[in-house]
């Protein structure tokens, strides 16, 4: 039995009525259990790639698990690495960051991990400053460091008015902010896919994996692609290995490996895509137990020169290397897809 060292979790946001409750269902993310080092940050480079004044590039820091981080200022103090991740409803801190600070508790939730359900501690922020955009005023859960891997996590509830460019040749992150404005262009970008908002999670509804339609998360605090058992069902693969994870509860959750050929996402197919199948609390919060559903990681979302998730305008945008771009151009001639 193969043990992969990826812990996941899923938060919601909590409604004033239910501070001191369960959090409502949430979506999968993943906190690393590996803990690097801090890193200098890399020099910034020239914001071209998006409106240099609508939006800022953030120096972007990787270990070995492809975490992401960027940093953060707590009610002023910091600055402390968070993991931005597009997986996980809510932003959270450590305990290390809360005995440092003394936040003011806020009650309790229920955190939804990949194989189980705790309660965790809540502690109030006032602020939380990342570049010069600023979230304040809520309630954030309290994550053990050793299980997240990163001084703290932005989530979805902090994340709702921003597109964020994750830039894989630069290695940046930006933001922008596109509240009240018109789409922000999608120059550069091969692939333009619509999306649903469910509990402020994008959800793609038109990919296919191995000819069967399913419902896509992504996820840029997963280093690997997990997927339900749903699909397994319907794609009927025989051939897989058994994989343990851990959540962020450090509950095991055994799963499935298997190989699939193809994933197809608005004319690109990605292929030979490994995936894990297993019945997650994550999926069921998101009502995605009987429906074909996976959340796509970090392993294959580096596989794209760039990747653009635009919160307010429910998109999600895919920049391909030139050559699969070449081939893309070409098989939309020919009425073929091109691979990656």
């Amino acid at each position: 039995m193969q043990r992969l060292a990826f812990r996941r979790m899923a938060l919601a946001a909590v409604p004033a009525a239910l501070a001191a409750g369960a959090f409502p269902a949430g979506a999968p993310a993943t906190a690393h259990t590996t803990v690097a080092s801090a890193q200098t940050p890399a020099p910034l480079p020239d914001p071209s790639l998006i409106d240099p004044a609508a939006a800022e590039v953030l120096a972007l820091e990787e270990d070995r698990n492809r975490r992401m981080t960027v940093p953060v200022r707590i009610d002023g103090s910091g600055p402390y690495d968070f993991m931005i991740d597009t997986g996980s409803q809510a932003t959270a801190v450590t305990r290390e960051i809360n005995t440092q600070l003394g936040l003011r508790p806020a009650g309790t939730a229920t955190l939804v991990g990949m194989a189980s359900r705790r309660a965790v501690e809540l502690v109030e922020v006032e602020r939380l400053d990342i570049g010069s955009h600023t979230i304040s005023g809520f309630s954030a859960p309290v994550l053990e460091r050793e299980h997240v891997g990163a001084d703290g996590i932005v989530g979805l509830d902090s994340l709702q008015d921003f597109r964020v460019m994750i830039d894989f040749r630069d290695q940046t992150i930006a933001l922008e902010d596109t509240r009240g404005k018109r789409e922000a262009s999608r120059r550069g970008f091969e692939i333009v896919v619509r999306a649903r908002a469910k509990f402020g999670q994008l959800l793609i509804t038109d990919a296919v994996v191995e000819g069967i339609r399913a419902t896509v998360i992504i996820d840029t605090g997963a280093q690997t692609s997990l997927a339900n058992n749903a699909l397994r069902e319907r794609i009927r693969t025989k051939r897989a290995s058994e994989v343990t994870t851990t959540d962020v509860n450090g509950v095991d959750l055994v799963g499935q490996m298997s190989l699939m050929r193809t994933l197809s996402i608005e004319g690109l197919s990605l292929t030979n895509v490994p995936l894990t199948f297993a019945d997650t609390p994550a999926f069921e919060a998101l009502g995605l137990n009987d429906t074909p559903a996976l959340s796509l990681g970090m392993q294959h979302l580096a596989l794209f020169d760039r990747v653009a998730i635009d919160f307010a305008n429910r998109r999600v945008l895919f920049d391909v290397p030139p050559d699969v771009a070449r081939a893309m151009r070409e098989s939309r001639i020919r009425g073929f897809r091109a691979p990656l």
